[in-house]
């Protein structure tokens, strides 16, 4: 009988990935494209509903991925070198939770081969966001979901 081989994620270290594994890594969740608030006095990041002008509300994905810093120049691009910063992203997030050496949930696409699981598991904001075009940005305050850390 072969030996069973891990999962790229778990042999690998995150600056070992190719483009394609690390792109994967992304479960399609979209609240890392949710506007955050920073609380000044103690630096803490909480997520609103508010999805960026380019987040498809629905799959959570981003309408313009490949041109959206033209549209959304201060767009956070997600690199293997920040990994010690991931903190302000989601618990469930999967670049996160590969930096921090654990486990990726059983509805991860790459767990389970379903892009929808995410979905279906009431992760992703699907259905639940409004476009920062609807929401004027003194009132982001008022859609506060979360506090990240």
């Amino acid at each position: 009988m072969a030996a069973k081989v891990e999962p790229f994620w778990k042999r690998k270290t995150l600056e070992q990935l190719d483009q394609q594994e690390w792109e994967s890594l992304c479960d399609g969740c979209g609240l890392c494209c949710l506007q955050k608030l920073e609380d000044e006095e103690d630096g803490g990041v909480y997520y609103t509903r508010i999805a960026c002008k380019l987040l498809d509300l629905t799959s959570c994905r981003c309408t313009n991925y490949s041109d959206r810093r033209q549209f959304v120049p201060d767009c956070i691009q997600l690199t293997p070198g920040q990994a010690n910063q991931f903190q302000w992203l989601p618990p469930t997030c999967g670049y996160r939770l590969v930096a921090e050496g654990k486990d990726l949930p059983p509805w991860h696409p790459l767990i389970c081969d379903d892009p929808q699981a995410v979905h279906n598991a009431g992760i992703s904001m699907s259905g639940r966001m409004l476009s920062e075009t609807a929401v004027a940005e003194d009132d982001w305050e008022e859609h506060m979901i979360f506090r990240a850390g």
